[in-house]
């Protein structure tokens, strides 16, 4: 891997091909970030699922397990995308078989780093853990991501690259994954809940469906896009467009009074408080597992 420190020289395989693995392959593809070529699709059961990815892609696409195996050993990067209820078992058919020199890529849900290396049977494994939102299959993504201890700088970059091409990308303490989960993860559910409620005032006015929804959509868009151009504080935004006695003091007060703001903290806490317990039991049934070997 010393020799081309690009995804472009790498030999990717991910286990598993659902929706976050697909993204990740068309921003990788779309961005020229890795050679179709070199990038392997895998599921134990969905061969039309495969087939698709491939003819969409350009990637290669196998099933068969030893073969599985074979690719799984000699890849450069590994990413593990198996759904979190299937990933202790799925990962301990591949227990023994990983090496240092490899680079493992987790957006696995709820399963840490410790016991993914615990269920591979390497301790020294450099494991990437990462939380995608599902804004990255448009490339409007942003994913946490939580490094091993002692992860080389070279497999960070590339694990970066990886994810830069379907957006932003956070580096975080593996703890703090839980409260990013709150606000990223989980957070592109509130702003759809948000605009529903949008789209059923505008309803309510008088409004098409049609014209409440585009009214949403481009508000949310263009006020996202002042945050993110201008750097302000949301805050000062705010204040900016309220003017006394207004139309949108009259909003925001109305807002205030039915506690919008602490609703949306504590979704955020909750949310956060629930990836730990989802986190904790998924942990505990995966060190279950190893210890029974």
């Amino acid at each position: 891997m010393e020799e081309n420190l690009t995804l472009s020289g790498q030999n990717i395989l991910f286990l598993g091909a659902g929706s976050i693995a697909e993204a990740i392959v068309r921003g990788l593809v779309a961005r020229h970030a890795a050679k179709p070529e070199r990038v392997t699709v895998t599921n134990r059961f969905n061969r039309e699922r495969l087939e698709r990815l491939r003819a969409a892609y350009g990637v290669q696409a196998e099933q068969n397990p030893d073969r599985v195996r074979k690719l799984a050993a000699q890849a450069d990067v590994v990413v593990l995308a198996m759904k979190p209820a299937d990933a202790p078992a799925a990962l301990l058919a591949y227990r023994g078989l990983f090496a240092d020199k490899q680079l493992i890529v987790s957006v696995i849900a709820g399963l840490s780093i410790g016991v993914i290396r615990e269920l591979l049977g390497n301790g020294r494994l450099p494991v990437a853990r990462t939380m995608p939102n599902t804004s990255s299959s448009i490339g409007l993504g942003m994913t946490g991501i939580s490094f091993s201890e002692g992860m080389p700088e070279d497999k960070q970059q590339l694990t970066l690259e990886m994810f830069r091409a379907v957006g932003d990308t956070v580096l975080t303490r593996e703890e703090d994954l839980h409260i990013l989960t709150g606000i990223s993860g989980s957070g592109p559910a509130y702003v759809y809940y948000f605009a529903e409620a949008l789209i059923s005032g505008g309803l309510q006015g008088g409004l098409s469906q049609e014209d409440a929804k585009a009214l949403a959509v481009s508000t949310l868009l263009g006020a996202a896009n002042m945050i993110r151009e201008t750097g302000e504080n949301p805050a000062e935004l705010r204040r900016k467009v309220t003017s006394p006695n207004g139309t949108t003091q009259a909003a925001i007060e109305t807002l205030e009074r039915y506690s919008f703001k602490e609703a949306v903290e504590q979704a955020v806490i909750r949310c956060a408080a629930r990836s730990r317990e989802i986190a904790d039991t998924i942990d505990s049934n995966a060190k279950a597992l190893a210890s029974d070997l």
